[in-house]
């Protein structure tokens, strides 16, 4: 007798390549453990920030790696996998609400193209390095994604993304170290830089806006150099926050599978997802209360995701990494830097 052959199992719609580990089946007793475990940190976090003044970020992931002994326990392992990838894609969606089509095209036909010219050439320079230390492009697109993007948010999506394979959890928390570290210092010494150069308000808020991680960080530099500063810095990171959902198109349609083949069309529906609440929010569709809302959402959801990945995180794999994965990091912030100065310097105003 024949045996029946096994039905082909299709691919998650967030994961074009097939290889990103599925989240445990489990009822919701069995994912409230976790759950309370990130919910704790990740309020733990909220508080340490809004009382220091400290990105949440940053916070969320100390506190998940000081909490990266309770991943022994099985207990706790669906509930952090569920927040490490349910709650980091549906936070990639509301992203997309801080985000208007109207505020890219303000900018002008110069100042959009300088912005794609570097978040393009960072990502290449990422992946140039990460090669030259022996790592794969993968980990280059991420650590340069992340640079050029919009930090944490953009190293979370892109490595949902690539999947697990080609990104670890020791890569990501990583570069999720490295990105924090490295923003926060960029938010003190890129205004002394703009600063020292005596550029103007314009011109600082594009430098500025460029090249700074992440959002909150950006804010902070910008609004310290000046309000009209701080106005330019919001709508050029804005800008690199809507490139996400194309990098993450790009990466999905040209890395290769395992093996060299090419990957098969597709876009993750948390791609589509973040331009649709761009385009509502472009139109007015979202109310203003509601808008609020939604970003504290997205908010407390990406540091939920990254406090359930640093907890998962193998701290061996992290520790026997070195320094070279933060090499990598700094030479995507140093060419960003760079292209934004010379940006502003030539080409705004």
């Amino acid at each position: 007798m024949q045996a029946k052959p096994t039905p082909r199992k299709l691919p998650m719609a967030a994961d074009l390549y097939g290889d990103i580990e599925p989240s445990p089946k489990a009822t919701w007793r069995g994912y409230f453990p976790g759950l309370m475990v990130v919910a704790a940190g990740t309020l733990a976090a909220g508080f340490i920030a809004d009382r220091y003044g400290v990105p949440l970020t940053l916070m969320a992931l100390l506190i998940g790696l000081a909490l990266n002994f309770l991943s022994a326990d099985d207990r706790l392992s669906a509930g952090l996998a569920f927040a490490s990838r349910s709650l980091l894609r549906w936070g990639i969606v509301l992203v997309g609400a801080r985000v208007t089509f109207s505020q890219i095209a303000a900018l002008g036909p110069i100042a959009l193209i300088a912005v794609v010219v570097i978040v393009a050439v960072v990502i290449a320079t990422g992946i140039f390095v990460a090669r030259r230390f022996a790592f794969d492009a993968s980990f280059g697109v991420l650590a340069g994604g992340a640079v050029a993007i919009c930090g944490a948010s953009a190293a979370l999506a892109l490595a949902t993304t690539l999947g697990e394979r080609r990104v670890s959890q020791a890569q990501l928390t990583i570069v999720l170290v490295g990105i924090s570290a490295m923003s926060a210092g960029a938010m003190v010494l890129y205004p002394i830089i703009a600063h020292l150069m005596a550029l103007s308000d314009l011109k600082a808020g594009f430098m500025l806006g460029a090249s700074i991680h992440d959002v909150a960080q950006t804010l902070g530099a910008g609004y310290s150099y000046s309000p009209g500063a701080g106005e330019i810095a919001a709508i050029i990171k804005l800008t690199r926050v809507a490139l996400l959902a194309p990098v993450l198109a790009v990466a999905a349609l040209f890395l290769p599978r395992e093996g060299g083949k090419a990957t098969g069309p597709g876009i993750p529906w948390f791609v589509a997802g973040f331009f649709v609440m761009a385009g509502f929010n472009s139109f007015g569709v979202i109310p203003v209360v509601a808008a609020s809302v939604t970003e504290k959402a997205a908010a407390a959801m990406l540091a939920a995701a990254v406090t359930a990945t640093a907890i998962r995180s193998p701290m061996r794999q992290l520790l026997e990494a070195g320094p070279r994965p933060l090499l990598v990091i700094a030479a995507a912030t140093l060419t960003a830097l760079l292209l934004s100065i010379l940006a502003a310097l030539f080409f705004i105003g």
